[in-house]
């Protein structure tokens, strides 16, 4: 979804705010990876937050990461030593009624999942929430209606299922999180378009022949090797698909659609177990740190619109879009895509496009218009940027900015 563009915004140049997080190099989505890339930032209640490479005694820097909060000469250091660490959030309400910031790490390489710790950031900052099991985590206003969920993929609970390979998955089950009065709620139920579209991509990919085949076999598919490679794989992969479309409705919260597909598709012999095996693999996987379910039903009292307000200047954009003026510049913390150095003046780069941008309250980008010539790279990399949100009044709001970028090479 985008907004019409009121063609009197002014055209400014943003580099200087955003090259000091911005890694020089591509594949990078997070902050700091093997202690490369770094982030700085004040918070709005006088905390400090800084990410980066971890330092020896000798003042060198290693291949790993840390991040620290900073106030009043004293110091709380985070995640120290880990392969990746990232701000996801910052200055932000998650819903514990105060500023937070939210990290993800990675401790080692290998890892399958990340975990997400959640810190205020009053006086003296302290931790507040860890939620693990997710591949990686992304807070944003999904529908731009002031309430902010957290998405993943519940990697932990389906990693080896079956003896499937987490690799072997293409389509994870995503979950989004909401604290709501400080209780942790799964709200995926919300959502279930978000859902449909990856069912839809699955079942496109199912082979009808293979699927006749696997339904044929005893789910397991144990004591097949002695099938041609192909046929075996086909079998495996079927199997995966049939999985991924069955947790598509599951974790969206219809359960009696997703045991109909598992009837429908899975070997009735061994109909019962599997079912099982899959409500077993979900408690036990980020769901066992909820607090709470959410039904799916959204009051329309919550469905309104936020305020969008404007980076740039004071103006109405549309006819029912009422653009105010911001009172603080969104910062970014993670630009991937944008390739310009920091030494090279951003007078004499030669940019190649230049993008309005729709940033929630969270710091994510809702919507991205890319004027001349679309840049399909360009937009799936803003789904990575992350900004400290613009405020007004002392608050995180939804903001127009636009921005010159280089797109990624």
């Amino acid at each position: 979804m985008k907004y019409p563009l009121d063609r009197r915004l002014v055209r400014v140049l943003l580099v200087a705010a955003f090259v000091c997080a911005t890694p020089l190099f591509r594949g990078q989505n997070v902050v700091c990876s093997a202690g490369f890339g770094s982030f700085e930032a004040n918070s709005t209640t006088g905390v400090a937050m800084s990410v980066g490479p971890l330092k020896q005694q000798s003042g060198l820097a290693q291949r790993a990461c840390q991040a620290k909060l900073s106030w009043d000469n004293h110091e709380l250091a985070l995640a120290p030593g880990a392969a990746q660490v990232d701000v996801d959030l910052m200055d932000v309400d998650l819903g514990f009624g105060s500023p937070v910031v939210a990290l993800q790490v990675k401790d080692f390489d290998a890892d399958a999942a990340m975990r997400y710790e959640i810190y205020s950031l009053a006086k003296p900052p302290r931790k507040l929430r860890t939620i693990t099991g997710g591949d990686f985590f992304r807070a944003a206003d999904t529908n731009l209606d002031g309430r902010i969920e957290i998405w993943t993929h519940d990697v932990g609970a389906v990693s080896g299922f079956e003896g499937i390979w987490l690799g072997a998955i293409d389509f994870p089950p995503p979950m989004a999180l909401r604290f709501e009065n400080k209780r942790l709620i799964d709200v995926s139920a919300e959502f279930p378009s978000r859902f449909d579209s990856q069912i839809a991509t699955v079942r496109a990919q199912l082979d009808a022949n293979e699927l006749k085949e696997f339904k044929n076999s005893d789910g397991k598919l144990a004591g097949l090797s002695i099938l041609p490679v192909e046929e075996l794989e086909g079998l495996l992969k079927t199997r995966v698909k049939v999985l991924e479309i069955v947790w598509g409705y599951m974790y969206s919260g219809r359960d009696q659609e997703a045991w109909r597909e598992l009837q429908n598709m899975w070997p009735a012999s061994d109909f019962e177990r599997i079912r099982a095996a899959i409500l077993d693999a979900r408690a036990a996987g980020i769901r066992a740190e909820v607090d709470g379910v959410s039904s799916g039903v959204v009051p329309a009292r919550r469905r309104k619109r936020t305020d969008i307000y404007d980076a740039l200047t004071e103006n109405h954009w549309g006819d029912k879009w009422k653009i105010l003026q911001i009172d603080t510049q969104p910062r970014a913390i993670f630009l991937g895509g944008i390739v310009a150095p920091v030494e090279v003046p951003a007078a004499s780069l030669n940019w190649e496009a230049v993008v309005d941008l729709v940033l929630d309250a969270a710091g994510k980008v809702w919507s991205i218009k890319i004027e001349g010539k679309p840049d399909k790279d360009l937009i799936e990399a803003s789904a990575e940027w992350k900004f400290v949100p613009g405020r007004k009044q002392g608050h995180p709001v939804a903001c127009h900015l636009r921005m010159d970028v280089a797109p990624p090479q």
